[in-house]
This record gives C-alpha cells, sequence and structure tokens, in this order.
C-alpha cells in the first residue's frame, strides 16, 4: 500500500492545475483560506475517468454535477460545453490521454466573513479541475470490507446522492473501517438495511443473480448505473432491493464499483471469507461487458 502511495505521489508531482481560469502547475495551485469550500465545505464535485483519450461517460458525470449545484443553489457560471473546454484543456496541458482521471470541483466561492451565509459569497463560484494519472482498474487486488456504525442518512439530513465537499460521514466510516484492518467501510442505511460502502456501490451475487441496494441511501453512481443497464441488457437478473448481512455473509460473490475502479472483487466482510462459489464468473462476465461498454463509448 505505501509503495503504490508513494509511485502515485511521484507519477503526480509535476502536474497542472486549473483554478478558476488559469493553469497552474501543482506547487503553485491555491485557493483563499476565505473559500467556502475550505470553510464550510460548501460546494458539489464530480470525477470522470479518462481511457484512450476518451472521458468515459462524460455527459453522465456532468449532469450529475449540475443536478447537484442546483440542488444546493449554487450557480457554476459555465454553460455544460464550456466546463467540458475546461476540462479539455487542463487535459491537454497535462498531456494525458490514458490511466489518468478528473476532479472537477466546484465551491461557493470566497467568503467575505468566515460564517455559513451563503449570501456572505460574494465573488461568484471557485472551479479547481485536478487530473491525475491513475492505474489500469484491472491492477486492483480483492478487497477486505468491515461493516460500521456510521450509517447512510436520511435526505432530510444530507442527501447520499449529493456528491458535496462534506464527506465527513463517509471518512468517519472509513476511519474506522480501517481500525478495523478493512480496505473500504460497509455502511448499513438507517433501518439496517445494506446499503454502500463510504466510496464506492456494493453489489453481491446469490444464486446467479445481482443484488444491489434499492438505491435510497447511496450515491447513484454512474458506473451502478452502468451495471444494472448491463444487466438488463443481457438478461442478467438484477435486484435493486432491500437486503441485510445475513444476506451479504453468504453471498456467492461481492464486488463495489466505481468511476476510477470499475468493478473490484470483495474478498471478505467482517472477517467472513466470500467463498466465490462461481470463482468470480459473474463479477468477470461483468466485468469484461462492462469494458466492452468503455470501448464503444
Amino acid at each position: 500500500m505505501k509503495n503504490n502511495l508513494e509511485s502515485h505521489i511521484k507519477k503526480n508531482e509535476n502536474i497542472i492545475i486549473y483554478v478558476d481560469g488559469k493553469l497552474t502547475p501543482r506547487v503553485d495551485a491555491k485557493i483563499s483560506v476565505y473559500d467556502s469550500g475550505f470553510m464550510m465545505g460548501d460546494g458539489v464535485w464530480e470525477g470522470i475517468r479518462l481511457v484512450n483519450n476518451n472521458w468515459l461517460f462524460i455527459d453522465d458525470h456532468i449532469d450529475r454535477l449540475y443536478e447537484g449545484a442546483k440542488a444546493i443553489d449554487l450557480e457554476i457560471g459555465l454553460s455544460k460545453d464550456k466546463l467540458k473546454e475546461e476540462l479539455f484543456k487542463t487535459q491537454e496541458a497535462n498531456k494525458m490521454t490514458d490511466k489518468a482521471h478528473a476532479r472537477l470541483m466546484v465551491t461557493r466561492g470566497v467568503k467575505s466573513k468566515p460564517f455559513q451565509k451563503p449570501s456572505y459569497s460574494l465573488n461568484g463560484p471557485t472551479l479547481v479541475i485536478i487530473m491525475e494519472h491513475s492505474e489500469d482498474s484491472i491492477d486492483n487486488p480483492p478487497i477486505k470490507l468491515a461493516t460500521v456504525s456510521q450509517i447512510r442518512g436520511n435526505p432530510m439530513v444530507q442527501d447520499p446522492k449529493l456528491n458535496s465537499h462534506s464527506k465527513l460521514n463517509c471518512i468517519l466510516a472509513c476511519i474506522q473501517a480501517e481500525k478495523a484492518g478493512a480496505d473500504e467501510a460497509l455502511m448499513l442505511d438507517p433501518h439496517g438495511f445494506v446499503s454502500t460502502t463510504n466510496s464506492c456501490n456494493f453489489f453481491i451475487v446469490k444464486n446467479g443473480e445481482v443484488w444491489t441496494s434499492n438505491g435510497d441511501y447511496c450515491m447513484n453512481g454512474i458506473t451502478r448505473k452502468k451495471i444494472i443497464e448491463i444487466c438488463i441488457a443481457n438478461n442478467i437478473t438484477i435486484y435493486q432491493k432491500n437486503f441485510s448481512l445475513v444476506d451479504v455473509y453468504s453471498a456467492d460473490e461481492a464486488f463495489i464499483t466505481g468511476t476510477l475502479g470499475s468493478l473490484v472483487s470483495v474478498e471478505s466482510i467482517d472477517g467472513k471469507i466470500i467463498e466465490n462459489k462461481n470463482n468470480h464468473s459473474m463479477i468477470e462476465k461483468l466485468s469484461n461487458l462492462y469494458n466492452d461498454l468503455t470501448i464503444s463509448v
């Protein structure tokens, strides 16, 4: 893990970062300490993966970013097409064509006073685009999950579908998982049903069927959506439903999905080995179908 992190840092030491229209070397890229995102976690973000000079499902990602901004009454200040142009400029400046990802971050901008009121942000939004080299998703080893006490909350508290800068709930879950010796946290919903991990969507396979949560308390993941569509298109039984840890522990296979990792197998949950009775056959099948989809877009 340490070697992988060191390698990642070294590869990305000299990247160029977009900050409010300016392309700046990483060492010089800065925002104000009065920025709403830094002070209050007030903003939204989106991650997009670059494969073979193609931004995967870019329209889905941009749409989700603007939906989140609208939900928190944040005016991005650029059209969707103009934002794409800024992303392409950042890509060109970094000379990246493959095995890379971008993080687009929009905050409410610099505040006049260090308080919550959105009206104290007087100068418009802050837009940052970070592009980094990343590993091929095929290199991701199986992971371990640990169920944590931190839950995915009710939308009336903070909608789990909102990709906001305020990720403390998920960070606390990740801390608990790491202290339990796991890679990610498995989070339940307020009713005790399995919802998601702290950063990815979660699936299990039972008797040839693919199960995922009903979606009420998890991020509306783009990769999750594509896997569901792949299952439907290929006559693979897929259920979006409530299920418990009892179902999870007895699963034939388990995996998570996300923009950067695509599909990653889960080898154990709470110390219980996922037996993979089908020798990862469903995960392999879905991974191949997903890879075919990424080539065709």
